[in-house]
């Protein structure tokens, strides 16, 4: 293993859910008001996901009254309080950004339902719960995990 590699994997998060493009999201965002932080919903669709470990970004789409906004979101940042997907796109490709030049219902990605999409909820029910069940265990013990114990991040 690289280096950078080791030192990337140290400081991203240990879990974060499957998202791909095409999905529909929620980010919890951390933003700052004067002296006060809240944390803010940024509800839309994922149209293009970027880099590799820390480095990953994820590039979100939505309408506000009639005016597409794009928000690009560093999924490691700590800033990203949690990233919540809603629904399961359909896509068949990488980058979305036709989407950009579609206004009102032409928007819309079909979703991924039956058998598949049941699939990638069950494999990323089983990795939080590997997860969190790993994290417990290393809680409860009060040893630290050596990574063979530890589930590997999920990729997103």
């Amino acid at each position: 293993m690289h280096v950078i590699d080791e030192l990337e994997s140290e400081m991203g998060k240990d879990f974060l859910p499957a998202v791909h493009v095409g999905d529909t999201v929620e980010v919890s965002y951390l933003i700052r008001e004067g002296e006060k932080e809240r944390v803010q919903l940024f509800v839309g669709a994922v149209i293009s996901i970027k880099g590799r470990g820390v480095r990953r970004t994820a590039t979100v789409r939505r309408l506000v009254q009639g005016e597409g906004v794009e928000r690009t979101f560093p999924i490691h940042s700590p800033r990203v309080k949690d990233i919540v997907v809603t629904r399961r796109g359909q896509v068949r490709r990488s980058k979305l950004y036709y989407l950009r030049d579609r206004i009102g219902k032409q928007t819309r990605v079909k979703e991924l339902v039956g058998e598949k999409a049941r699939r990638q909820r069950n494999a990323e029910k089983q990795r939080r719960e590997a997860h969190s069940s790993a994290a417990e265990a290393t809680q409860a013990s009060g040893v630290e995990a050596t990574e063979d114990e530890m589930p590997e991040a999920v990729e997103v």
